[in-house]
C-alpha cells in the first residue's frame, strides 16, 4: 500500500509539472512557426472573391513592351488614370501600389499630379524604412526593430493631389504573412496602411461608415484571404493602355495596379497557398476584401489559451493513464479534433490562436503511455516467462518466446499427455530420525534432481506433493515425442538417483530410493481453481492411473502403463510384471517396468 500511494502521489506531482510546462509553451509560443506551418490549412481556405476587387497588372507583357519601369515617362501613369476616369463608369478608387519618389520630368511628373487630383479616386503609396533603434533602461538595453527612421512620400505634387498609404508588408518570423499593421505614426501623422486607405476611400464613395479592424500589439491585425494569386480579375495594364480591356469593366470597383512579374521583386510567402509566392498587389486586395467583409482578426490573449491548454493537457494525462490503448486512442483523436476545431470555431469569429500546442503534447502523452506500457508489458512477459521456466524446460520456453504463437487455453481443454509421479520410497522414517534443516537439504538435492530431468526433457513440472513429484508431457505446449521423453525423464532420474544415494549416504548416513509411475492418454489440462487462487494441472483418469502406479513401484523401481508400452514397443525395452489392481479401477490393468539396470547392472543413463 506505501508503494502504491507513492505511485499515486507521483503520478499528480508530475501531472501538475506537465500542466505548468504547458502553460509556459503556450504562454512563450515556442512553437509559432510549427503552429502556423501546420494550422495554415485549417485556417485559410479559398471561397469566391469580390467581383468588385480588380487587378491591373504590371506584368511580363507589359513591360516588354514599355521597358524596365523605372524608366517610364509618367505620362503612362497619366494616360491610365486618365483612361479610367474617362466616362460615368469611372472606378470608386484607384489604388497604385507603387512608389513615385522623386520628380523625373517636370511636364509629366505636373500632368499625371493634375490628372489625379481631378479624378479624386486615386492612392498612391509611401514606403516606411524601418531601423533599429536602442534603448537602456536601467542596466538593460533593448533594440527596437519597429522604429521609423524616415518615410519616402511620392514628389511632392502627387502628394498633394493624391491620398496615400504606407505599402510595407509586414512578414512574420517564418517569412508569411498573416498580420498587418493598420497604421504608423511618423512625426506626429498618422498614416494609415495601404489597404486600408483604399478601404476608407471606398466606403466614403460608397457612403458606409468605415469600421476598422480591432487591433492588439502595436496596432496590428491579422486578415484573412480570400483567394488564391489569380483569384482576383487580373488583366495586363498594356491591354488597358492600347484599348483591348474595354474600362468600363473597372466600373464602380477598387481597382489595384501592381507589380505582378518576377523580377520586380513584389511576392511574398503567404499561407493560403504553401510552396508558391503571391504578388504584394494580390495580398493587399485581400486585405481590402477582409476588411469590407468585418472578417479580420485579433490575437487572443496568451494566458487564457495557456490556461486552459493545460488544464486540457493535465485532465487528457491523467485520464489517458487509467484506461487501455483503445480508448486512450479515441481519447487522444477526440481532443486533438475538439482543439482544432475549437481554433477553427474562433478563426472564425475574429480571433488567432496557436492550435498545435495541445496536439503536441497529446501525442507526446499518448506516444509515451504506448512506449511505457510496452516496456511494461516487455517487463511483465519476461517476468511470466521467467516464471515459466520454474515448471517448463527453459530450453522450451526460449523456443516458443521467439516464435510468439504460442497460446495457452485458460479454463481447460482436452490435450493426449504423458503423466509421470515420482516419490522418495523412506522418506517419513528418515525425517522423523534427522533434523529439520537436514531433511530439507535431503528433500532439495532430490528435487533438484527431478525437476532438471524433467526440464531436461521438455516436460513440465506440475506440482511437488510433499516429497513427490509430478510433471505432465505435451502440455500446455505441443511436445514431439513426449511418451517416449517421459520414459527418458525416469531413467535420466535413475541415472541421477545412483550418485545422490551415494552422497546422501556420507553425509547424513541415510540412502533413499525412488518409486516412478507413467501413463499416457487423454486428460483436462488448465487453469484450475478459483478466481483468486489457480493452479495449471491436469486431471482426469490418465493422471489417477499414473499415481497409482507410482505408489505400486517398489524402491528404485520405474512402472508403466499398458499404453505407455504399446507406444514405445520396439524402441525401449520394458518387462511385463502383471496385470495388477489399481485403485479406482474395475479391472486390472497391464504394468511394465522400465529396467534401471542393464543386463550387466550397470544404471542405464539418457535415452
Amino acid at each position: 500500500m506505501p508503494d502504491k500511494n507513492k505511485r499515486t502521489r507521483s503520478h499528480w506531482i508530475g501531472s501538475v509539472f506537465l500542466a505548468v510546462i504547458v502553460f509556459a509553451v503556450c504562454c512563450t509560443q515556442i512553437f509559432y512557426s510549427v503552429d502556423k506551418f501546420l494550422s495554415d490549412p485549417l485556417y485559410y481556405t479559398a471561397s469566391v472573391p469580390d467581383s468588385n476587387i480588380k487587378i491591373i497588372a504590371i506584368d511580363e507583357k507589359t513591360i516588354q513592351k514599355y521597358g524596365d519601369i523605372r524608366t517610364w515617362d509618367r505620362k503612362i501613369w497619366a494616360e491610365l488614370v486618365e483612361l479610367l476616369n474617362s466616362g460615368d463608369t469611372d472606378p470608386e478608387v484607384i489604388a497604385l501600389d507603387i512608389m513615385y519618389i522623386g520628380a523625373v520630368e517636370e511636364t509629366s511628373d505636373t500632368h499625371f499630379a493634375e490628372v489625379c487630383k481631378n479624378g479624386g479616386n486615386v492612392i498612391t503609396a509611401v514606403n516606411a524604412v524601418y531601423g533599429t533603434q536602442l534603448s537602456k533602461e536601467g542596466q538593460t538595453i533593448s533594440a527596437d526593430t519597429s522604429h521609423i527612421e524616415m518615410v519616402e512620400y511620392p514628389y511632392e505634387e502627387l502628394k498633394a493631389a493624391s491620398s496615400y498609404g504606407f505599402a510595407n508588408i509586414m512578414q512574420n518570423t517564418d517569412g508569411y504573412i498573416r498580420y498587418a499593421r493598420e497604421y504608423i505614426d511618423y512625426n506626429g501623422e498618422r498614416i494609415d496602411f495601404f489597404p486600408v486607405t483604399v478601404y476608407r476611400q471606398y466606403c466614403e464613395m460608397h457612403g458606409i461608415e468605415p469600421k476598422l479592424p480591432k487591433t492588439f500589439s502595436s496596432n496590428l491585425f491579422s486578415f484573412d484571404y480570400t483567394g488564391k494569386s489569380g483569384a482576383y480579375e487580373i488583366v495586363s495594364m498594356c491591354d488597358v493602355l492600347d484599348g483591348t480591356v474595354d474600362v468600363r469593366v473597372f466600373a464602380d470597383s477598387a481597382v489595384f495596379v501592381g507589380a505582378y512579374a518576377p523580377g520586380m521583386q513584389d511576392s511574398y510567402h503567404v499561407p493560403i497557398q504553401k510552396g508558391s509566392p503571391m504578388y504584394g498587389v494580390e495580398v493587399h486586395a485581400n486585405i481590402l476584401e477582409s476588411l469590407l467583409e468585418q472578417n479580420t482578426k485579433v490575437a487572443a490573449t496568451p494566458w487564457i489559451y495557456a490556461f486552459l491548454a493545460a488544464i486540457t493537457v493535465w485532465g487528457y494525462y491523467v485520464l489517458v493513464s487509467r484506461v487501455k490503448l483503445l480508448p486512450s486512442t479515441i481519447m487522444s483523436v477526440a481532443v486533438i479534433g475538439a482543439d482544432l476545431l475549437i481554433g477553427k470555431l474562433l478563426f472564425g469569429v475574429g480571433y488567432v490562436i496557436n492550435v498545435i500546442e495541445v496536439p503536441i503534447f497529446v501525442l507526446l502523452i499518448y506516444v509515451y503511455h504506448l512506449a511505457y506500457n510496452y516496456l511494461a508489458e516487455v517487463i511483465h512477459r519476461k517476468k511470466v516467462l521467467s516464471a515459466f521456466k520454474k515448471y517448463v524446460a527453459p530450453k522450451v520456453v526460449d523456443e516458443i518466446s521467439r516464435q510468439k504463437d504460442f497460446k495457452i487455453v485458460l479454463g481447460g481443454e482436452n490435450r493426449n499427455i504423458a503423466v509421470l509421479f515420482v516419490d522418495i520410497r523412506g522418506f517419513t522414517p528418515m525425517s522423523e530420525s534427522l533434523a529439520p534443516e537436514q531433511v530439507v537439504e535431503i528433500l532439495n538435492e532430490y528435487l533438484q534432481l527431478t525437476t532438471q530431468s524433467v526440464f531436461n526433457n521438455g516436460g513440465t513440472l506440475d506440482k511437488f506433493i510433499g516429497d513427490a513429484t509430478m510433471a505432465i508431457f505435451n502440455a500446455p505446449f505441443d511436445l514431439e515425442d513426449y511418451i517416449y521423453k517421459a520414459v527418458c525423464t525416469a531413467r535420466d532420474i535413475a541415472a541421477g538417483s545412483s550418485g545422490l544415494e551415494q552422497k546422501l549416504m556420507e553425509r547424513f548416513g541415510r540412502s533413499i530410493s525412488f518409486g516412478i509411475g507413467i501413463n499416457c492418454g487423454n486428460a483436462v489440462v488448465g487453469n484450475i481453481g478459483c478466481e483468486y487462487r489457480m493452479d495449471y494441472t491436469a486431471i482426469g483418469d490418465t493422471v489417477n492411473t499414473a499415481a497409482r502406479l507410482e505408489s505400486k513401484a517398489g524402491p528404485g523401481e520405474i512402472l508403466v502403463s499398458e499404453a505407455v508400452y504399446e507406444h514405445l514397443r520396439g524402441r525401449v525395452h520394458m518387462e511385463y510384471v502383471e496385470k495388477m489392481m489399481l485403485k479406482g479401477k474395475k479391472e486390472g490393468v497391464n504394468v511394465y517396468r522400465v529396467p534401471v539396470t542393464d543386463p550387466a547392472g550397470k544404471v542405464t543413463h539418457v535415452c
